[in-house]
Order: structure tokens, then C-alpha cells, then sequence
């Protein structure tokens, strides 16, 4: 008998899931005034789910992680992050 390991990202999101994910998606969409209906959102979120299904539960961590996929870090390593964004 072969038996098949479920991959994580093949695992459906519950509500909870998708309300940590819809946390931190407006928590960035709103500190870089990035607009919902926008390209950048739909990568946004795309990051986000994908993250999230590879085991990134911290928001705090997901959003670190979300924007370093994102460029939004300066070249010096500072982050570029408007003060009401503190992850803290």
C-alpha cells in the first residue's frame, strides 16, 4: 500500500489562518499605502499565503520575511518602514 504525506501548501487555510494572513496583509497594505485592487497587493498577498503555508506563523515574522521578499529593505540594512509599521 503506498501512502501519500500531504504537503503543507496542498493543506486548505481555515478561517483562522486567513484572518493572521488578513492581519498582516493590512498591516503592510496600510504603512506602504499600497491599494487593495493593485498588482503589488495581489504579490503581496501571494507572498503572504505562500509564507504561511511553508510554516511562517509569527506575524511579526511574516511581515519581516514579507517585506525583505518585497525590497523594502534600505542598502545600508536598515528597513525602510514608516514608524507606525514598528513590529514591536
Amino acid at each position: 500500500m503506498v501512502q501519500t504525506i500531504a504537503n503543507r501548501s496542498q493543506v486548505p487555510l481555515d478561517s483562522r489562518d486567513l484572518a493572521s494572513c488578513q492581519q498582516v496583509f493590512d498591516k503592510l497594505s496600510a504603512g506602504y499605502a499600497v491599494a487593495r485592487d493593485s498588482d503589488e497587493a495581489e504579490r503581496m498577498a501571494s507572498i503572504i499565503i505562500e509564507l504561511y503555508r511553508q510554516g511562517v506563523r509569527d506575524p511579526n515574522h511574516l511581515q519581516a520575511m514579507v517585506e525583505a521578499a518585497r525590497g523594502l529593505f534600505e542598502t545600508d540594512g536598515s528597513v525602510n518602514r514608516p514608524a507606525a509599521m514598528s513590529t514591536g
